[in-house]
């Protein structure tokens, strides 16, 4: 059994902390480490993390000077991580018990080094109001319009993820990590709702219009497109967005 690295940035996250990491602590798989990276200019949650943390073996805390987002946090978790498999968490979202140990059954089956799940979407009063099934196989053309990889639910071989870094980006920041990857490796779906992801009004990436113009950046200055279809694909995002939600409400239907 491979060890793996859970990484889990924390910003104002206080109210869910705690059932996230007990989700990612209590996983039926047993060869783990937890990386918590504590990234708020605020520092008065500090002695509550440090409290819950301490109970459990293995879980180890980085204290960032200054607030420099998630995705840089990430590639801090990565760095020193220990583990042949990256698992990302939120600190506002969840993971069934056995999804670690499901998971990465399922990726040495199909020899896989990057896959992802299906998810659950959350509210902020635990009401499941959506779900997102995952596509077994996504093309880079696909990825392009839609982006459908719940980070949450994501377990990737570290080698890989050290080829690409997060960017700094205010949203978006793992879409443009999935995008590189893909011309590089295959990325695989687990059609196995083994996540929930919770979506709170005040959340960065419930911002459309940041997502659109992180979007536009990374059409425009990652991919290389020229400035009228990097606006041309920030629009196509920008509808297959509405009709994601759509298909999110339809699924808590027919996926039970």
């Amino acid at each position: 059994m491979e060890l793996v690295s859970i990484i889990i940035p924390y910003f104002k996250k206080k109210k869910y902390f705690y059932k996230s990491f007990l989700s990612a602590y209590h996983q039926n798989y047993k060869k783990k480490e937890f990386i918590i990276i504590y990234d708020d200019n605020d520092k008065s949650d500090l002695p509550y993390i440090k409290k819950i943390i301490k109970k459990y073996k293995g879980a180890k805390l980085i204290i960032n000077e200054k607030n420099i987002g998630a995705g840089s946090s990430r590639n801090k978790g990565i760095n020193i991580s220990k583990g042949k498999y990256i698992a990302f968490l939120d600190s506002d979202d969840l993971w069934d018990q056995t999804k670690l140990i499901n998971q990465i059954r399922f990726m040495k089956k199909n020899n896989a080094v990057f896959s992802h799940t299906s998810f659950r979407i959350l509210n902020e009063d635990n009401i499941i109001v959506g779900k997102q099934i995952a596509e077994n196989n996504i093309s880079y053309k696909n990825l392009l319009n839609s982006c459908d990889i719940g980070l949450s639910t994501v377990v990737a071989e570290k080698k890989v993820l050290k080829k690409f870094p997060f960017k700094r980006l205010k949203t978006k920041e793992d879409y443009s990590v999935w995008l590189r990857i893909i011309k590089k490796y295959e990325i695989i779906g687990f059609r196995k709702v083994l996540a929930s992801w919770r979506q709170t009004n005040l959340s960065l990436s419930s911002s459309l219009t940041q997502k659109l113009k992180d979007a536009f950046y990374i059409y425009f200055y990652q991919e290389k497109f020229s400035f009228f279809i990097s606006i041309l694909k920030t629009c196509v995002l920008c509808l297959f967005f509405f009709k994601k939600k759509i298909e999110q409400k339809k699924n808590l239907i027919f996926h039970k």
